[in-house]
């Protein structure tokens, strides 16, 4: 059983000898307590009742070998400390699942050539051998050169075969990094928000990417963010758009100002052929070799 921080501070106050209304006390670990006579119940009257101590040491001796709290300051400090660790969990209350503790922060990046890079000052090289991906935890300390663009991968499969797809990233110095797992993807907008670099969105081409990228990259990032489109999307949509990604989309999209001009451009596309196109289509790069790409 979890004791809430709100109950540890009337705890705190009952062992000053402090008395505390009942109806301002209620949880089970305070009801255990009264069956022990750990705690009293005092009533006034006939409504009123409060709970109070006669013994502080009864009540850490009973913390201490039930939950496992032998402090119960630094038990509501640590679970209130924003980078808590399973350990401090444990060093509290024995128990490190006393509170949800996300301990595995940080996204994934792949790349095709070797990038130079900073992580907590020491001077590293990205160069992923292929089929593995390299996960960045230290996300706060890792610094790439200005010159490199960070391209934003929305679908797993193509951050996978990112090789065969380099014919569309051949006029920039490209850092992939895959939105998914999504629990990821706040660490890698924290970081991209941190970072002088450059965002491209390299997502499907239909409402719900677009939507993507407005929503969750484009209203934090600005001038930084610009939506990836090969220059040729006309046709790629003509013949390999799915008609049922447009219709199951366009009712949930909501039409927003939009800035960029080729986005707006793609979004007339999308209404014009009534379909949509999904990312995956430019893996098969023996079809797609030569098309050239425009980042805008």
């Amino acid at each position: 059983m979890k004791i809430p921080i709100s109950i540890a501070e009337k705890l705190i106050l009952l062992c000053k000898v402090e008395k505390i209304p009942a109806s301002k006390i209620r949880h089970s670990v305070i009801n255990e307590m009264l069956d022990n006579g750990i705690l009293k119940k005092q009533i006034q009257g006939r409504s009123k009742a409060y709970i109070y101590c006669t013994e502080s040491r009864a009540v850490t001796d009973f913390l201490k070998n039930h939950y496992g709290i032998s402090d119960l300051q630094n038990y509501i400090d640590t679970l209130q400390d924003t980078e808590i660790t399973r350990s401090d969990l444990i060093t509290v209350s024995s128990d490190s699942k006393q509170k949800s503790v996300r301990t595995f922060k940080g996204f994934l990046v792949n790349c095709y050539t070797p990038i130079p890079a900073t992580l907590n000052e020491n001077q590293i090289v990205l160069n992923p051998v292929d089929g593995t991906f390299q996960f960045i935890y230290d996300f706060e300390n890792f610094i790439l050169p200005d010159d490199i663009t960070i391209v934003g991968i929305e679908n797993p499969e193509n951050f996978r075969y990112i090789e065969k797809q380099k014919y569309l990233f051949e006029n920039i110095k490209p850092l992939f990094v895959s939105r998914y797992p999504q629990n990821q993807s706040k660490d890698l907008l924290k970081w991209l928000q941190s970072i002088p670099n450059n965002y491209l969105h390299f997502g499907d081409f239909d409402f719900a990417g677009i939507g993507i990228y407005l929503n969750e990259y484009k209203k934090h990032l600005d001038d930084k963010a610009q939506f990836f489109i090969p220059e040729n999307i006309e046709f790629l949509l003509g013949n390999y758009g799915s008609r049922a990604l447009y219709d199951k989309q366009k009712l949930n999209f909501e039409q927003q100002a939009i800035e960029e001009e080729n986005l707006t451009n793609l979004i007339a596309l999308l209404h014009q052929y009534k379909k949509g196109l999904e990312q995956e289509i430019f893996i098969n790069s023996k079809v797609f070799t030569g098309i050239n790409s425009k980042n805008i």
